[in-house]
């Protein structure tokens, strides 16, 4: 393995939302240069305060994402919900795998304001992406267990004692095997020259004189 990329994410902080899209979308690339990408839910965060308007539709805007509606809901409850949601699809149940159509929690909560805290919400989300009634009941019902909440747990600490301060927190190993942590949704390119990989970077062009 060339590299691997351990993304500590917060299910409610927008800035985790336009990481985890970027990473999506670029997945493929990333494992043609054999780097590996891990989503590690979560912990919550502080408001960003009036300056996150602006950063937020100027990010919007980079990533190729619609603009969130106004009032989206960002309570505790859904970091959990969300994660769960995650941790819950990299568990081993019976019916299939489920990493590859990870259903995307943070695009019901940042464009259709749904609350997925609720059991009911949680359950529509999981139909709409082809689950069965017997595959919801076992993913909810194995949200509520003490070896689920433990896994969040677990995955916070894990983060903070690497040293996380905020989301999203990435944590990435370089060929070599060194390791080095990277904070924001704009610290990509950073995260390409460490491993290594071919890019091309964000530049200003002459105006041309014709």
């Amino acid at each position: 393995m060339a590299g691997k990329i351990d993304a500590y994410v917060d299910c409610v902080s927008p800035y985790s939302y336009y990481a985890t899209q970027y990473l999506r979308r670029n997945r493929k690339a990333l494992e043609s240069h054999g780097v590996e990408v891990e989503n590690k839910p979560p912990w919550t965060l502080p408001a960003k305060g009036a300056y996150s308007k602006f950063d937020s539709e100027r990010a919007c805007r980079y990533f190729g994402l619609s603009k969130f509606p106004s009032g989206v809901l960002c309570v505790p409850e859904l970091t959990i919900a969300a994660a769960t949601v995650h941790d819950l699809h990299q568990a081993p149940l019976p019916a299939r795998a489920l990493r590859n159509d990870l259903p995307s929690p943070l695009e019901w909560i940042f464009h259709k304001n749904i609350d997925i805290s609720k059991p009911e919400n949680l359950a529509e989300l999981l139909q709409s992406h082809g689950y069965s009634d017997d595959e919801v009941k076992s993913i909810l019902g194995a949200a509520s267990t003490s070896e689920f909440k433990q896994a969040l747990t677990d995955n916070t600490q894990a983060a903070l004692d690497k040293g996380a301060y905020g989301a999203p927190w990435f944590w990435v190993r370089n060929k070599e095997g060194k390791e080095e942590p990277f904070f924001g949704s704009d610290r990509f390119a950073f995260m390409w020259q460490y491993l290594g990989l071919p890019f091309q970077d964000i530049a200003i062009l002459e105006k041309s004189k014709m």
